[in-house]
């Protein structure tokens, strides 16, 4: 309740704040204290001090879980402020609104982390989807964002549909929205929970880009402006993937059986299409769009498995996945060359960058020693213990192969090409101490991922 409340107000205050001064560096500190303070808020929530006691008839109830993804996503944001703070500012005449629009997209993920109601995980879906609109067609003279904006908001909007259906069966089934009250009764499912049940999982696979349901993402993506890509192919996905563990484990868990072999299919669909289509990319930035499509198939284990291995895989993989790509989409944002070739002989010119970009290819990777691998490592785990489709985990391991080829192609450029492009990249000394710093956090959650799922 705290980070809901704190960054609701700190979104509001970003607003004035554009009234105020017209110095976008004193914009940028402003919001970066203010992921800060609401970071330090919830993190106080998670060591047992609330500061707002407001009775929300069960429909929010945070647990140690809920409360560790939101620092996990708190963190990942003040990184992605620290890294992109500059684009952010050229974005838009006015990055304060922009800034604002971010907080109140964080007011919408902390409501996830904690919703025990369909009613409160529609009201905070909605919180992240609508500024994400704004977002995406910022950039008011290209073509390609307003067409983003246009192709997010109608397939946002269809999606949403299909949530609202979803949860009008579950109520005319269950008679209540609460999700312990949808999981109750008997074992056998009925025929509109059942309905229902896979509305809302077509509904989620769109929120986080699952196949059949992803054809959207990689235009959207690509189209939007790149500093706020970052920030929807990380943390907002990292939201869609909480509800939906979420969602299926207090609601339907008692039906896993029968949602399973549904799962499997979704999760080997999206492992398939995602590193597949990801080969073909000669753009970065497109190669990364359909690799957020490839990290989502490993996160789907997650909700597959359900079970301890699944949480903590879950949690460390949006700790590694976040941190890693941001990193790489702040470096990827200097540049107005997308393609590959762009990053030739990048290592000659811009060593540091370079080797810190490179420990987060090779966490997205899942090579040893990078928190990416144990993300991976812990997803595989946990569909093994299940034991109920074994296959599905070699099919993982086999994506997670063809994955290795379309990274390393960027290292490849970065370290064993000549440079070709005439492109001046200025990084301030700040820039590299922070992305370095975001480096080596990724490789010490890769020696200790204990010290991030110990906390649960």
């Amino acid at each position: 309740m705290n980070a809901i409340i704190l960054s609701a107000l700190w979104g509001v205050l970003m607003m004035y704040t554009g009234f105020a001064t017209k110095n976008t560096r004193t914009v940028s500190v402003v919001a970066s204290l203010g992921v800060l303070a609401v970071l330090v808020v919830n993190w106080m929530e998670y060591l047992g001090v609330s500061f707002f006691n407001i009775d929300t008839k069960g429909m929010l109830a945070y647990n140690g879980f809920g409360l560790i993804f939101n620092t996990v996503v708190l963190f990942s944001t003040l990184v992605y402020f620290l890294l992109s703070g500059r684009e952010i500012e050229k974005a838009g005449k006015t990055p304060s609104d922009l800034y604002a629009l971010i907080f109140f997209i964080l007011s919408g993920i902390s409501i996830i982390a904690g919703f025990k109601s369909l009613l409160m995980l529609f009201i905070g879906i909605e919180i992240i989807s609508i500024p994400l609109y704004v977002l995406a067609g910022s950039d008011k003279s290209n073509l390609k964002s307003n067409e983003a904006a246009l192709k997010y908001f109608l397939m946002g909007s269809f999606s949403t549909g299909i949530m609202l259906m979803g949860i009008a069966f579950l109520y005319g089934d269950a008679g209540t929205f609460y999700l312990e009250g949808i999981n109750a009764g008997l074992g056998a499912i009925t025929p509109m929970k059942a309905i229902g049940m896979v509305l809302l999982l077509a509904s989620m696979s769109f929120k986080v880009s699952a196949a059949p349901f992803h054809f959207w993402a990689p235009d959207v993506y690509d189209g939007t402006p790149t500093v706020f890509t970052s920030f929807m192919a990380t943390i907002v996905k990292s939201a869609g993937f909480f509800a939906f563990l979420k969602l299926f484990e207090s609601a339907f868990g008692k039906f896993q059986a029968d949602w399973q072999v549904l799962m499997a299919v979704v999760a080997t669909l999206t492992l398939v299409i995602g590193n597949i289509t990801a080969v073909f990319q000669q753009s970065v930035k497109r190669m990364l769009s359909y690799s957020s499509i490839a990290q989502a198939g490993f996160m789907m284990l997650g909700v597959f498995a359900m079970n301890i291995f699944a949480k903590q895989g879950m949690i460390l993989y949006f700790a590694s996945y976040s941190i890693a790509t941001i990193g790489i989409f702040a470096v990827l944002s200097k540049f107005k060359d997308h393609s590959i070739d762009a990053f030739n002989g990048f290592a000659k010119k811009h060593p540091l960058v370079a080797f810190s970009m490179l420990i987060c290819i090779l966490s997205l990777a899942g090579i040893p020693l990078t928190a990416g691998f144990f993300a991976k490592y812990y997803m595989l785990l946990a569909v093994i213990k299940d034991g109920a489709f074994l296959w599905l985990a070699i099919v993982a391991i086999l994506c997670a192969a063809v994955s290795v080829y379309y990274y390393f192609r960027v290292v490849q450029a970065m370290y064993f090409k000549e440079p070709n492009n005439e492109e001046e990249l200025a990084f301030s000394p700040s820039f590299r101490f922070i992305l370095l710093g975001a480096a080596i956090i990724i490789l010490v959650l890769g020696i200790h991922p204990d010290y991030l799922t110990g906390l649960l």
